[in-house]
Formats: C-alpha cells, sequence, structure tokens
C-alpha cells in the first residue's frame, strides 16, 4: 500500500529549506575537501626521511655536539694550552660519539666514529689566511680538532670526523667536517 501525502505550501517550503541547508553544507566544505587534496598527507614522511638517511642522522648529532663542546672549550684556554683546549673538546665529545655509535644498532644500523687529523689540516689551510694582513692568529689542527689564537686566547673552528654508516642495506664513508657556528 502507497501512501500519498499532499503537497501543501507547508511542505514545499520545509523540502526547499532542506535543500538550501544541504547546499549550504555543502558549500562549506568544498575549501576543506580542497585544502586536503591539495596539501596531500603522508603519516611518515618525517620519520622515513630520518630512517632512510642515517648519514644526515650522523650530521645533526655531531653538529650539535661540536657547537656544545668548542662553545665551552672557547676563550677558556690560553694559546699556549690549545693541546689542552683540544683535548677537552674531544673529552666533551666522547660521550655524545659513544651514543651514536649504540643509538641505532638495534635497528641494524651501526655508526663508526673517529676524528680525522688530514680532514681538520686541509680545512685548516683552507679557511685560515695567513701572511701580514690576517685579522687572528695562526690555526692548528691538533688531532682532528682546529684551533685559533684570538687574543691570546684558543677558539676552536671545526672538529674533523670520519663516519661510518653501516646499515642492512648499505655502507658509508663519510668525511665530516664541523664548523663552529659562532
Amino acid at each position: 500500500m502507497v501512501r500519498v501525502t499532499e503537497d501543501t505550501p507547508a511542505t514545499r517550503e520545509r523540502a526547499q529549506l532542506v535543500l538550501a541547508a544541504a547546499a549550504l553544507v555543502a558549500v562549506a566544505l568544498a575549501p576543506v575537501v580542497v585544502a586536503y587534496l591539495q596539501l596531500g598527507y603522508h603519516a611518515d614522511v618525517t620519520a622515513t626521511a630520518e630512517y632512510d638517511a642515517p648519514d644526515r642522522n650522523a650530521e645533526r648529532l655531531l653538529s650539535r655536539a661540536v657547537h656544545d663542546a668548542a662553545s665551552e672549550a672557547t676563550g677558556e684556554y690560553a694559546w699556549g694550552e690549545r693541546t689542552a683546549a683540544a683535548a677537552a673538546v674531544r673529552g666533551d665529545l666522547s660521550p655524545r660519539l659513544d651514543a651514536l655509535r649504540s643509538s641505532r644498532v638495534e635497528s641494524g644500523t651501526v655508526y663508526q666514529v673517529g676524528y680525522n687529523q688530514s680532514a681538520a689540516g686541509s680545512w685548516r689551510r683552507a679557511n685560515c689566511p695567513g701572511g701580514p694582513n690576517r685579522q687572528f692568529g695562526p690555526c692548528e689542527a691538533h688531532e682532528g680538532v682546529v684551533v685559533q689564537e684570538r687574543a691570546g686566547e684558543t677558539h676552536v673552528l671545526a672538529v674533523a670526523f670520519d663516519v661510518r654508516v653501516t646499515t642492512e642495506n648499505s655502507e658509508m664513508d663519510l668525511t665530516l667536517v664541523v664548523e663552529r657556528v659562532e
């Protein structure tokens, strides 16, 4: 049995009101849908990039560690104590290097980190001007740590590292010279 309703003006007004409300909701949601489609979404973009780039992970950690260790040693040692300043930097870096070495072993990534004296010497020759018109004193590289004399004090400029990253799929050898950002 089919029930037939009477088409009255009140019923038509109610139907038009429902139709107008539906159109309003559709118009309000359109910008949200367009924005979602334009921006795209991938839940693990950052995590995937960090996991797939262990070399960048090492570089970030070493950069922060060198900045902290160099800041603590800079200006604390006279130029005559520059070897002690370089040793202090290496001592401050030691726990961070140990943390990097053991950071991702359980996930199959192994970091081997050591100092690179020859890269430190090359950086020193390229970045520390010589001659009578130089602004600061001489630069020296001590076991991977580049120091410079400034007003009789030792300033740490850079630290050079050899980093080997071994994963399940690859092995990378990197030489990183991390400059102290002042």
